[in-house]
């Protein structure tokens, strides 16, 4: 069922409607090097044979699964024979380009440069991250997205009445409620689509003299999909990402809807927990410390008893978190910390705040004039320095004012009135 072309091709009208960028190269025939990213069953290598038949190109189709640098010379050499005897353009279809690693990608650059051949790609990967930038550099990228369910809806029907490649020979009789079924269950997939209906097709049974694919049918085909989440690629961080916003949005729904997603897709759930740790300490902190501990019980629940269980536990934490007051207080102070401690190199620990365990150190000065903060009044040690000497004092944490940090804010504001009072009073003239 593999469209033959542009009128028979359904979904991605955002590159072929009218007007739009691959539905110009089909009218003109004129092609550049370009790549295609989006998830599986979506046309990518329908759409590379329909612009290589445009341009009366031959195409040529390789798999980065199984071909190497060896399969692309010989395309290549085949290029140049059919460019030289007969005038004749080649396309070169990469499939899953993003498991060519850079020397493997490199080796056909320099003929798509001087036109021996047109590259097109196709990945299910982040380009960004896959392809070199000397290849990203000359080939556009083009981006197609999952099909619709109305889309996948059309390809079925018209699986179904097709006498030559499709069903419409048997016939087979399907409701129109089952085929909205299968197109939901599809995903997005046109490929499993219609995998779903050929399978379902190998059951059906006959009923009054014709073949009918029965609901009972449909739902043993379908049951056991897992949605699209392809484990440490694009699809998979987008969701983490997600789940983290909708936390840090005090949206407990949305967060309980992406965790459920990935949980869906299969994401391991205590990969779940570790970020939602994270969640805590970078978008709660001292506004609420008990959003740390929660998280860590809720990890620990995982661990020790498992699904479903440990997952009903990090839907509990990740809702305590979304409702908590929040504060990215002390991950901005680490962060700011961390750069002045690169920038500034190795300053050296003012003398008095260095231990003394031996004699020698003691004769040396370290620890001479250390106030110990609990000798002082409220074991606060007014107008003391705890920075390097060749170092200004800074101040990184700012406690936001939400939950236990306004407690916070307001203690350090006494502290820091108490520092400014002994400064004065030790630069005061006598």
């Amino acid at each position: 069922m593999r469209p033959r072309n542009a009128a028979e091709f359904i979904g991605q009208s955002h590159l072929l409607g009218p007007g739009k960028p691959l539905s110009r190269a089909l009218e003109s025939g004129h092609l550049h090097s370009m790549i295609f990213w989006g998830p599986p069953g979506t046309g990518k290598t329908t759409l590379a044979r329909m612009l290589a038949d445009s341009c009366r190109a031959d195409f040529i189709a390789l798999s980065a699964v199984m071909a190497g640098v060896k399969d692309v010379r010989a395309a290549v050499e085949q290029a140049h024979a059919r460019r030289s005897q007969a005038g004749v353009g080649t396309v070169l279809f990469l499939d899953e380009v993003h498991r060519f690693n850079k020397s493997q990608q490199d080796a056909f650059l320099p003929f798509v440069e001087d036109g021996t051949l047109t590259f097109i790609g196709a990945t299910t990967e982040n380009p960004s991250f896959e392809l070199n930038n000397a290849l990203l550099s000359r080939a556009r990228t083009y981006i197609l997205k999952p099909l619709e369910a109305a889309e996948i809806r059309r390809i079925i029907d018209a699986a179904v009445m097709d006498d030559k490649r499709g069903l419409g020979a048997r016939p087979i009789g399907l409701a129109e409620a089952l085929r909205d079924e299968l197109a939901v269950a599809a995903d997005g997939d046109a490929r499993r689509a219609l995998n779903f209906l050929e399978i379902a097709a190998d059951l059906a049974e006959p009923v009054a003299g014709r073949e009918v694919i029965g609901e009972a049918t449909v739902h043993e085909v379908i049951s056991g999909g897992l949605r699209r989440f392809d484990k440490h690629g694009e699809l998979f961080y987008d969701q983490i990402s997600a789940l983290h916003k909708a936390v840090r949005g005090s949206s407990p729904d949305g967060a309980l809807y992406w965790l459920a997603r990935m949980l869906d897709g299969g994401c391991d759930p205590l990969y779940i927990a570790r970020r939602v740790v994270r969640m805590a300490s970078e978008d709660i902190g001292n506004a609420d410390p008990r959003a740390l501990a929660l998280t860590l019980n809720a990890w620990d629940v995982q661990e020790r008893l498992g699904s479903p269980e440990g997952e009903l536990a990090i839907a509990q934490a990740l809702v305590y978190l979304a409702c908590a007051p929040k504060s990215n207080a002390v991950y901005t102070a680490f962060g700011e910390a961390t750069a002045d401690a690169q920038q500034s190199g190795t300053l050296e620990v003012p003398l008095h705040l260095r231990n003394a365990p031996t004699q020698l150190m003691k004769g040396l000065g370290y620890g001479r004039d250390y106030r110990y903060a609990h000798d002082e009044a409220d074991a606060y040690a007014a107008g003391e320095n705890y920075f390097p000497e060749a170092m200004p004092q800074k101040t990184y944490y700012h406690p936001v004012p939400r939950g236990l940090e306004i407690k916070i804010a307001e203690k350090l504001a006494e502290l820091r009135s108490a520092d400014q009072a002994a400064r004065n009073k030790t630069t005061k003239p006598k």
